[in-house]
């Protein structure tokens, strides 16, 4: 699959799976990381170390309502300037793949958030699980959503998605 050039403003399908299709998310609080890392890891600036903090050493001890309280502080804290890197339109987390419909906001904003966001998570699953190595097969794929056909179809498919698997 050949790389799109990202652009400011266009919308894109973004998506990716384990290697060798393995599980990417074996517990719901994967899963949470995951969203966890969906916002930390989208701003222009460098990683909060703050990030290593949250649940790196005992992961499976974070609970739901720790991680809303953890947000809550976030996002209320009003020192912290953010400048997004792209807008998160929809997602979708299964146990192996996931699937984002984001929209560029800067210059190579996709490409920022997509290497923060690979490498921070499997950092984490990685310690987590006593792993090395790559989490996700390769690269991120992406494609660009170009016409409104296209943005309907995928809307659909990427909420259905999970429906899809379970039949």
């Amino acid at each position: 699959m050949i790389k799109p050039q990202f652009s400011n403003n266009q919308i894109y399908h973004i998506y990716n799976r384990g290697v060798e299709k393995r599980s990417v998310f074996m517990e719901d609080k994967d899963y949470l990381r995951f969203i966890h890392d969906l916002f930390e890891f989208n701003d222009t600036a460098l990683v909060n170390p703050s990030n290593i903090r949250f649940s790196s050493r005992h992961p499976s001890s974070v609970t739901s309502s720790q991680f809303n309280q953890f947000l809550a502080l976030r996002e209320s804290n009003t020192k912290i300037k953010r400048k997004l890197l792209v807008e998160i339109l929809v997602f979708c987390l299964m146990p192996n793949h996931y699937h984002l419909m984001v929209r560029q906001l800067v210059d190579d904003g996709i490409v920022k958030f997509m290497q923060k966001l690979g490498t921070g998570y499997t950092n984490y699953f990685n310690l987590k699980n006593e792993r090395v190595g790559s989490l996700f097969q390769g690269r991120f794929k992406a494609v660009l959503v170009n016409n409104e056909s296209y943005f309907t179809h995928l809307l659909h498919y990427i909420h259905l998605n999970p429906l899809e698997k379970n039949k």
